[in-house]
């Protein structure tokens, strides 16, 4: 399972990346979220909290 983040629809007010602790969501030097998936198995309940928070459905996930 992977997430992501579309720049298009992402605001950068933060709500995934304090779900996640900074571990799945991080911010890019353009002030938007991305996905670190690499991260996503030891933090997959956090994520998908962080799905259902964002206030713009910027993230979505992807099954395998």
């Amino acid at each position: 399972m992977e997430f992501k983040v579309n720049e298009d629809l992402c605001i950068g007010c933060g709500a995934c990346i304090n779900l996640t602790n900074e571990t799945v969501f991080k911010m890019n030097d353009e002030g938007f979220a991305y996905a670190d998936n690499k991260e996503v198995n030891n933090n997959l309940e956090d994520a998908k909290m962080a799905v259902d928070a964002c206030p713009t459905n910027a993230i979505s996930i992807i099954e395998e």
